[in-house]
């Protein structure tokens, strides 16, 4: 929205065109995220305790959970005005990438706040029922994949990429749609999972988001794409704004989700976010390293999976208690000692897929 007024004022002082870097929107885009972030904070803090919208917390997890009850819920509402905004904001509005990416994640959003509104207002265990919930999120998912591949504009951008060799492109066709829907669905859902400590997968989240602009500023950039030998792919520069803004929304809400957390983000954030993180990796062709960047909600998820395998196969548990996380918690880790050790991994292994931008 911004950048249409500099560039109308640019006709009459050139001194507006400096809005025409992306370096400069991103970091502005950052900022004003996380000062939204930091100023509906204490407001959407205090609704939500009026409406007593609080946390339920199980009884057979860590008994330090306990305490836990009652913290205000739905707080990814304000990540997700603050990102919307920023993005309206410094982002270039002609860009049809800008747009699809903030469908899925608002709609994915969408999903997460009617899930979280029928278990903490309608005090419905269930929330919204699995079938339903996997449905939109099928049916947003299959939406954005379907709309991408339609609108590619050259063979690269619906071909497989894999990290480390720089001359291996594998055309994917119709199956485009179905990897595509796979990351988006499953990343939402991988973040999700994760979202189970104070500060636990929004730390990640921003940390990954970070990297994730890093590649798709250089896949927008000819000169830049050429070089680190990744696709280029017109545009899609303009996702780095609004991956900056999710790093700052992120930082935003770690104010008051850090230990002891004075709010979640709840599935409202959750599923929105990974959602955001996936259609984005869609974007830029870097699925793959997505995996890498996002090991931890790759790791959180697995735990789940082997878990509930198990025990329907053979009654036995491999973990004390699934997500990964509260396995730690139960091996009598504080909780503060695993969220930042998870945090410590996720910035290992975003550099590490930062790294195969030049290992080729």
């Amino acid at each position: 929205m911004l950048l249409f007024l500099a560039d109308f004022l640019a006709q009459f002082q050139s001194a507006f065109n400096v809005f025409n870097y992306l370096t400069l929107r991103m970091i502005l885009g950052t900022l004003t995220a996380l000062i939204l972030c930091l100023w509906l904070g204490p407001v959407v803090i205090r609704r939500l305790v009026e409406r007593q919208i609080g946390q339920a917390v199980r009884d057979d997890g860590p008994q330090s959970h306990l305490s836990k009850a009652g913290t205000p819920t739905m707080g990814g509402a304000m990540i997700l005005m603050a990102i919307a905004v920023s993005t309206l904001l410094w982002g270039d509005l002609a860009n049809h990438y800008v747009w699809i990416v903030l469908a899925v994640t608002l709609g994915f959003g969408a999903i997460g706040w009617v899930d979280d509104y029928r278990k903490v207002v309608e005090k419905n265990p269930r929330g919204l029922p699995a079938r339903w919930k996997y449905f939109w999120q099928s049916a947003i998912g299959l939406a954005a994949a379907v709309i991408l591949y339609v609108t590619a504009a050259s063979p690269v951008e619906t071909s497989l990429i894999v990290p480390l060799f720089k001359d291996f492109v594998l055309p994917l066709g119709v199956f485009y749609v179905l990897l595509s829907y796979l990351v988006i669905v499953g990343s939402s859902n991988a973040v999700n999972l994760t979202d189970g400590l104070d500060g636990l997968a929004i730390m990640p989240t921003v940390l990954v988001a970070m990297g994730l602009a890093v590649f798709a500023y250089a896949s927008g950039n000819a000169v830049f794409a050429e070089y680190l030998q990744i696709p280029m792919i017109p545009g899609a520069g303009e996702l780095a704004v609004f991956c900056a803004t999710i790093a700052g929304a992120g930082l935003g809400f770690l104010w008051f989700n850090t230990y002891p957390a004075q709010v979640f983000m709840g599935d409202v954030g959750a599923l929105a976010l990974g959602a955001a993180l996936g259609v984005v990796a869609v974007i830029v062709r870097q699925e793959i390293v997505l995996f890498i960047m996002g090991g931890i909600f790759v790791m959180e998820t697995v735990s789940v999976i082997l878990q509930v395998g198990s025990y329907k196969l053979t009654g036995r548990r491999i973990f004390r208690m699934a997500p990964l996380h509260h396995h730690f918690e139960l091996k009598g880790w504080p909780e503060p000692r695993v969220i930042v050790r998870f945090w410590i991994i996720t910035v290992v292994l975003v550099l590490l897929g930062l790294a195969t931008l030049k290992i080729r």
